[in-house]
């Protein structure tokens, strides 16, 4: 009986033992992450999912608390209230993707300043003239370039009739949008065959695909030759591509290499992605602030793009290279092509203002919604 009673007290000392191990190493992590969605979910397989993924990805990899929190609605005060949710649970790190947060962070940072904001796609602009608090950090990127290279090599790889079907007409869609036309154009003045390249222009009004804006994707591939549409913005490519799979057509996906998507509607079908480093970025900050660097981002807007010219895995923009399909333009070809731009030889325009200067046809159209 001693016996038995002897070893159920060491079996209590161990479990006693562990829980305060575990306890004491819970206690001695500081970071616990949030993630809250904007307009649209984690599910959307754009923007928002790449976010989510990033943030769990690294709080698994470093033993942390995270959780994600959906606005119950699409206001200001939704996310607010969620941000409210999130920190009252305790978490300290939160990360807001999207320029709808503009207002959000503002109403917050002063409020809860013993927690750090990471503020993806929000510029000073989304701010409202505020200035940066100490207890944030925003990133814009120049998706002007990507948007660029997945047009010129478009038009190199042989397509001729392209176009582009925008979410909404924010900042960050405008400069994919407007960056796809350079390229498109910078390609076809090098091949010299401008004559003969057209690009149909069109926003859907939301960040979703629905039967609608599909309607209008089914008219621009089977009525007007469009060959390939660049869709841009959350999940409206599902609608390019449930029209291009009616008649073979192609579709460049945008903001992470959406090959394995794309393609599962046809195969083939996705031509390439115009990536931006939302992980990369989401990386580089939660490191920072688990090993008390947060001073190299604290009340900063940084602006990302190309930081080499010979490094392509650096940079937080560029085309996918693990799933490269296209065969007339080579990798070889992209390379030149970033360090060419990397060293301003082939100048990209981030103006949003008005639409670019160019030699080939480009048809602009009212908003589908």
């Amino acid at each position: 009986m001693k016996k038995i009673i002897l070893a159920a007290l060491m079996v209590a000392m161990v479990c006693s033992s562990t829980f305060a191990a575990k306890k004491a190493k819970k206690a001695k992590s500081s970071v616990r992450i949030a993630m809250v969605t904007d307009s649209g979910d984690i599910t959307d397989q754009s923007f928002n999912q790449t976010t989510y993924q990033a943030c769990k990805d690294y709080a698994d990899a470093n033993g942390l608390d995270f959780q994600y929190y959906k606005p119950a609605g699409d206001s200001t005060a939704d996310r607010v209230a969620s941000i409210d949710a999130a920190y009252q649970d305790g978490y300290n790190v939160i990360v807001l993707p999207g320029f709808l947060f503009g207002e959000a962070i503002v109403k917050v940072a002063k409020d809860y300043d013993d927690a750090k904001f990471i503020g993806l796609d929000i510029g000073e602009g989304d701010l409202g003239g505020a200035a940066v608090p100490s207890n944030v950090f925003c990133a814009v990127y120049a998706e002007e370039l990507p948007g660029f290279f997945a047009g010129y090599a478009a038009v190199k790889e042989g397509y001729r009739h392209l176009g582009f079907l925008g979410g909404m007409a924010v900042p960050a869609v405008v400069r994919f949008g407007y960056g796809f036309v350079q390229g498109a154009n910078k390609a076809a003045e090098e091949l010299k065959i401008a004559d003969k390249v057209t690009v149909e222009y069109v926003y859907g009004g939301q960040f979703y695909g629905d039967q609608t804006i599909t309607a209008t994707m089914d008219g621009w591939y089977k009525n007007r030759g469009v060959e390939v549409v660049f869709a841009c913005g959350g999940g409206i490519w599902t609608s390019a591509c449930e029209a291009a799979a009616k008649v073979g057509g192609k579709v460049i996906g945008v903001d992470t290499d959406q090959t394995a998507l794309i393609n599962n509607y046809g195969a083939g079908m996705c031509v390439t992605s115009a990536m931006k480093g939302l992980g990369a970025t989401v990386e580089a900050v939660l490191n920072a602030i688990k090993e008390g660097k947060w001073a190299d981002y604290s009340g900063k807007v940084s602006s990302l793009g190309l930081v080499s010219g010979t490094n392509l895995n650096v940079n937080f923009v560029g085309l996918p290279l693990d799933t490269w399909s296209m065969k007339k333009f080579t990798q070889n070809d992209y390379k030149k092509l970033v360090s060419d731009v990397y060293a301003k030889k082939t100048p990209v325009s981030n103006a949003i203002d008005k639409a670019p200067a160019t030699s080939v046809k480009v048809n602009y159209y009212q908003n589908i919604k």
